[in-house]
């Protein structure tokens, strides 16, 4: 300001901290969509396009972003996440045919690629997690060469 006095609000910054949980679950899936040919997801999708499925043990991690809480010293309780994760990740991937068994993924509508499954791992944790934090950083690894990371823009748009 002209007086040289800075008010506080304009000091005010924001703090806040970051937590990640680890999730795993075994499934299995291949790349494949219904309203294509099976020359096009051949060529598409190349060996990952076969009638037989192949399957991963997935990490999955979820970062979620908050306040920390000063009476408990946590951003979010470590039992709704855990339950959240169950609910949402484990349940609906664990021992199951992503393809078959998960109707986001079934006939072509979502390739489950890691990309895709991070994408939609985060919006559906976000949606069960409500504002009690933010999602801010979902990875996915098929196995130790390949992972993808979404980082939801923070305006609830996860998908295209």
């Amino acid at each position: 300001t002209r007086t040289g006095i800075r008010t506080e609000s304009a000091r005010v910054r924001r703090v806040s901290t970051s937590l990640t949980r680890r999730v795993t679950f075994d499934a299995a899936h291949r790349y494949w969509r219904a309203d294509w040919s099976d020359d096009e997801n051949r060529r598409v999708f190349g060996s990952w396009a076969t009638p037989k499925f192949h399957g991963h043990e997935y990490v999955c991690d979820v970062t979620v972003t908050g306040e920390l809480d000063r009476a408990t010293g946590m951003l979010v309780d470590l039992g709704l996440l855990d339950r959240i994760l169950q609910n949402e990740v484990r349940d609906r991937f664990d021992h199951r045919e992503i393809n078959l068994d998960v109707p986001e993924f079934a006939d072509g509508e979502l390739v489950p690629t890691c990309e895709n499954l991070s994408r939609f791992i985060a919006a559906c944790v976000q949606r069960a997690l409500g504002r009690d934090a933010w999602v801010t950083a979902v990875r996915v690894a098929e196995d130790e060469t390949i992972s993808a990371t979404h980082q939801p823009d923070g305006d609830g748009a996860h998908g295209r």
